[in-house]
């Protein structure tokens, strides 16, 4: 039995997502279409590329398999696109990558709009920290992402999100309208360490700096804050996922990071990338 497409994309999704229905979702199939796709490659290979016990990973011939395959689905894509170009409309399914705070403070604002602009393009959204975006962009794991402070380059600025001071309503500094990052050393200090330590390491340039925690997921820090275990600094797009109790404070030093949509550098973009990133050109 000759391998086909269809069965590499069915594994790569599985590698991608993580699992059998995870990987149906994204394609748009039943979960038994994906089994039976990568037991067919299986059988057409004649040797396993997946393990199946737990969370499904690669074999070691599998993770050969992977960047080949990449390859063969990417060219699929390719010739796909030149089609694409030829109709003019943009359509087909782009994968976007951003950190959580753009995902939830700036993309559904953006997402509603390509709906309306965009009918025939599904954007499907994956969130990772900052280094991971960059990479899912640049490996070829996504088609399009929103990376923060990327070097000059095309794509489009979509926004700049300056650091805030993250406090209880009642701690003393809340009412204030600017709080210099001097002014927080009386309170311990919770490092956000997913992707934006070196800003908050930015704005304590040249002050004594020693986080009694280091957190990493949003979610935690937050909790963490509410319950009176420290302070913390953030982008400003958190107002959006504040919870009551907490508040935000602008910052001095004032320290920006920049969020720009693009395709994969050093690669030709797919025509609904390029659509998508000029329709996010603020107005």
């Amino acid at each position: 039995m000759a391998l086909n497409l269809a069965q590499l994309r069915a594994f790569l999704a599985v590698v991608d997502e993580g699992g059998f229905g995870t990987a149906a979702e994204a394609l748009g199939v039943t979960q038994s279409a994906v089994s039976h796709a990568v037991a067919a490659l299986e059988r057409a290979l004649g040797h396993p590329v997946l393990i199946r016990r737990g969370k499904p990973r690669p074999t070691a011939f599998g993770a050969e398999v992977v960047a080949h395959a990449r390859v063969a689905v990417a060219a699929s894509v390719a010739i796909t696109d030149l089609a694409a170009r030829r109709g003019g409309a943009a359509r087909g399914t782009i994968k976007l990558a951003a950190p959580p705070t753009v995902c939830q403070g700036l993309l559904p604002d953006l997402m509603a709009r390509w709906e309306v602009e965009f009918p025939h393009v599904r954007v499907r959204v994956f969130e990772g920290e900052d280094d991971e975006v960059a990479e899912w962009l640049a490996n070829g794991t996504v088609e399009m992402a929103v990376v923060v402070d990327p070097p000059p380059g095309d794509g489009v600025l979509v926004g700049e999100d300056a650091f805030h001071a993250l406090v209880r309503t009642d701690h003393p500094l809340a009412g204030v309208g600017e709080v210099h990052v001097a002014d927080l050393a009386d309170d311990p200090f919770l490092l956000s360490c997913g992707g934006c330590e070196r800003h908050v390491r930015q704005v304590h340039a040249g002050l004594p700096f020693d986080p009694l925690h280091r957190v990493r997921e949003l979610g935690t820090l937050l909790a963490m804050v509410r319950a009176g275990v420290g302070v913390s600094i953030v982008p400003g797009l958190v107002a959006s996922m504040l919870v009551p109790g907490l508040t935000l404070v602008p910052l001095r030093p004032r320290v920006v990071r920049r969020l720009v949509a693009a395709g994969p550098p050093g690669r030709e973009w797919h025509p609904a990338v390029t659509a998508l990133v000029d329709s996010a050109r603020p107005v």
